[in-house]
């Protein structure tokens, strides 16, 4: 699972790789020079276990179904991407953006490699009823 965002050169690299933190716990963190100025801060996790505090997150802030549908969308043959806004998740906040303009400053992207990424997005994001998911779906094997 890669997670990546983009430090412009007015930005914080701290500021990014923070808002980065606030919704995923990765193990490996590391900035690369894009040149003038450009850096991206590129963190990866080796097990769905780094997507917990989004999982966390997702539920207190009750936006469950309005992340399954964008999840749903980012579906393609075993890769599942979605994005954040960096901005909303500085602040510990959920976002989802449908492309990057959405987001002033870019987004943050998750892409996650899994035999099964819909099974992700169960777990992530079950379907709701009166604003409380029909089922919770333990974290899919890696």
């Amino acid at each position: 699972m890669r997670v990546e965002a983009e430090a412009r050169p007015t930005e914080d690299v701290e500021k990014v790789k923070r808002a980065i933190l606030n919704v995923f716990a990765p193990d490996r963190l590391w900035v690369e020079d894009l040149g003038r100025g450009y850096r991206l801060v590129v963190a990866e996790s080796y097990s769905l276990r780094g997507l917990l505090r989004l999982h966390e997150r997702l539920r207190r802030e009750r936006i469950l179904d309005a992340a399954r549908g964008y999840m749903l969308r980012g579906i393609d043959r075993g890769v599942l991407v979605f994005r954040l806004n960096k901005q909303a998740a500085y602040v510990g906040r959920v976002s989802l953006v449908d492309m990057d303009a959405e987001a002033a400053l870019g987004p943050i992207t998750f892409i996650v490699e899994h035999r099964d990424p819909r099974a992700v997005v169960d777990w992530l994001a079950p379907p709701t009823r009166m604003g409380r998911p029909l089922y919770e779906n333990p974290m899919p094997e890696d």
